[in-house]
């Protein structure tokens, strides 16, 4: 029962407690074992019902494919050979929706025992877009804020990088993006290169966000910077952004990158083995 979703029980539960599957198998008949005498029984097969792990099923059939040319440029390769001096690789992507929240109290600093303090209520004060690119082996990062994503604002973005050094003059400069829609499919190829001759657009495989370098910066600025979310407005905020990306490009460092393409295809055989006739991702 521990190993079976609720559900298949006609329960109207996402996942099971310890308290609620003892209740389910007293019902059943199954044992009269004490809730404290089952959750041992589970910890010495480790099973734990009430913990749940997100899961990514595979849709690019070519996932490893496109996985491997990523991992590949973050090492300075491409095509199987080494990336010259002047060849630059950035990575890129957009966070939409941030929203400025003015809290309707001022929050009081922490003092000795005491943590820092803020008001629940709030007021809303509107949303931007933050889009960003990572140059990711020199530690460079550039971003703007927009009013939304989409293709022109990431032009944008394109166009704030590409037009100045090194990377109007670089050999060729890789832009790694995801499959959003400012920047999805082969028409998002060919609209940026024929714009940028020596760009070269690269998508990564669906569901592989994890593999975009830019988003461990996003990861940082959320952190460091828009948390916890208290502006007056749109304006406080994307101040906020600009000043916080001045402050980081000053510290900035290439990010200790470690994960391989013989990391990832050990992974991927390793779902793949888990669950037979379906390949996975984590």
């Amino acid at each position: 029962m521990a190993c079976q979703l609720p559900i298949e029980h006609g329960l109207p539960l996402g996942r099971f407690s310890r308290a609620e599957l003892h209740r389910l198998v007293i019902e059943r008949g199954v044992t009269d074992a004490s809730a404290t005498t089952i959750w041992r029984w589970l910890s010495e097969d480790a099973i734990k019902p009430w913990q749940t792990r997100s899961w990514l099923f595979v849709r690019d059939k070519n996932f490893a494919e496109k996985a491997h040319r990523v991992l590949d440029l973050y090492a300075r390769v491409f095509d199987g050979k080494r990336l010259c001096p002047d060849e630059l690789v950035i990575s890129a992507d957009e966070k939409s929706q941030l929203q400025a929240l003015h809290r309707r109290h001022p929050s009081l600093a922490p003092g000795p025992g005491r943590a820092l303090r803020r008001e629940f209520d709030y007021r809303r004060g509107g949303t931007l877009a933050y889009l960003a690119a990572w140059d990711v082996h020199h530690a460079r990062i550039y971003g703007r804020c927009e009013e939304k994503t989409g293709i022109e604002p990431f032009g944008r973005l394109v166009e704030q990088v590409m037009s100045q050094e090194p990377y109007t003059s670089a050999r060729r400069v890789f832009w790694i993006v995801d499959h959003g829609s400012s920047h999805n499919g082969q028409a998002s190829i060919d609209r940026l290169q024929s714009q940028w001759p020596n760009l070269r657009l690269i998508h990564l495989p669906i569901h592989a966000s994890w593999l975009n370098q830019i988003e461990i910066y996003f990861s940082i600025l959320q952190r460091k910077a828009l948390t916890p979310n208290d502006f007056t407005d749109l304006s406080a905020l994307q101040a906020r952004i600009t000043t916080f990306e001045e402050h980081y490009r000053q510290i900035a460092r290439p990010f200790d990158w470690t994960f391989t393409r013989a990391d990832l295809d050990r992974i991927l055989a390793k779902i793949s083995q888990h669950k037979p006739g379906l390949v996975l991702a984590a």
